[in-house]
């Protein structure tokens, strides 16, 4: 009796779950639908442009490199070089490529540097290295306009580009192969090594602003800057950095540009020249060269090679930084001297600018490789000019400055 009803028990316990679960099954399948949103149920996957808008984002290395197959030497490569800079700071960026590469080679390879006019004289490294009595040089392209015009296209020039302009088009506008073809004819390989930027004005014993007051003044300078004063009627006298000081204590000139100002100011020029006349259009930017020996560079093996170039690379860019950041200094050096900063006005301006437009023209004409040259260069500085215009109003001057106007470099 007491067995039936346990069993019973459990046998109501049972039933009473699965009722309890029907219903419960029961009520959701009465339950009404739950519909989504409106705006759900319509809301559509994101979709990207309806055309393709795609640019070439590739690399220029890249496909030179995919597939190439570089062993690591087992060589010692010692080079000969010099400079044309009789120790000043741009041998100072010489000597910080040579160490890199040295670094970078494991100790592989070597440059030698033995200082201007030790073996030969500034204007004389060109030569010496062409002929191989020096596998490489640290020079300027203004130097050697004798030989080919368009070095100075690829140095720099009155109006000419900046150091940023002149960077991006090298690397992406064609530049480096241009460089190989017009220093190759020469029996070189080159590469930009240092860029000193805008350079300052005219270190000068004579307070000029307007054009008048430049006639009668015997003034340094090289490259096609050289040319530009002597058709305005202005005495010049090329020569190399080593001889400024001596000729303006002298007075064989009355003023001189040079470069930056973390070059001219260890220099002393403000000893003797106590204005600066500004800006700097003779050269937007100053672009130095290495020039080596096309036998010698043949020689390399490629890993060695691809290590210079990596070196050169390094050394560039960070030349850009190094040279800026030191005129930092030197600007409160002069300011310090008592040194006047002194404008050219806008007429003197634009009567320098028409002239080099002439000038250059003409040489365009006269000289093939000079027209190949600017007209690659002028082709990227037209392309880049709406960006370089749209980009414009945000210079980070001191607040202070900023908000009262001064928004344009």
């Amino acid at each position: 009796m007491k067995r039936t009803v346990i069993l019973a028990v459990f046998l109501l316990a049972s039933l009473a779950l699965v009722v309890s679960g029907s219903g419960k099954a029961l009520a959701q399948a009465q339950a009404p639908t739950v519909e989504p949103k409106k705006e759900e149920a319509t809301k559509e996957a994101p979709k990207g442009p309806k055309k393709s808008y795609a640019i070439s984002t590739i690399d220029p290395r890249a496909k030179q490199l995919k597939d190439k197959k570089v062993d690591t030497s087992n060589v010692k490569i010692v080079w000969r070089a010099s400079d044309s800079w009789s120790g000043n700071i741009n041998h100072v960026v010489f000597a910080h490529f040579a160490d890199s590469v040295r670094v970078a080679s494991g100790g592989r390879m070597e440059l030698k540097l033995f200082p201007t006019g030790a073996i030969v004289g500034p204007f004389e490294v060109f030569d010496a290295v062409a002929k191989g009595n020096l596998d490489a040089a640290h020079t300027h392209g203004g130097f050697w306009k004798g030989k080919n015009e368009a070095f100075v296209a690829l140095a720099s020039y009155p109006f000419g580009p900046d150091y940023r302009d002149f960077t991006i088009w090298y690397f992406m506008g064609g530049g480096k192969e241009l460089y190989q073809e017009i220093y190759g004819k020469f029996n070189l390989v080159a590469f930009p090594l240092g860029n000193g930027g805008q350079e300052l004005g005219l270190h000068s014993k004579k307070r000029a602003t307007k054009m008048e007051d430049f006639k009668g003044m015997k003034v340094r300078t090289i490259g096609w800057y050289m040319d530009l004063l002597t058709r305005m009627g202005i005495s010049v006298v090329p020569l190399p950095p080593g001889e400024v000081y001596m000729a303006l204590e002298r007075g064989v000139i009355d003023a001189a540009e040079l470069a930056s100002p973390s070059m001219t100011y260890p220099m002393g020029f403000h000893e003797i020249a106590k204005y600066v006349i500004m800006p700097g259009l003779h050269q937007p930017s100053a672009q130095f060269e290495l020039i080596i020996n096309k036998q010698a560079w043949e020689k390399l093996p490629e890993d060695l090679k691809a290590i210079f170039e990596f070196c050169v690379y390094e050394t560039h860019l960070w030349s850009l930084s190094y040279y800026e950041y030191l005129n930092i200094e030197a600007l409160e050096g002069y300011k310090k001297a008592g040194v006047e900063f002194v404008k050219m006005d806008d007429a003197t301006l634009n009567e320098f600018r028409m002239e080099a437009k002439k000038y250059t023209d003409e040489l365009r004409e006269k000289y093939p490789d000079v027209k190949k040259v600017m007209e690659s260069q002028e082709k990227f500085l037209k392309d880049y000019a709406f960006w370089r215009e749209m980009r414009m109003g945000v210079t980070a001057w001191p607040y202070e400055d900023y908000i009262k106007g001064k928004h344009y470099e």
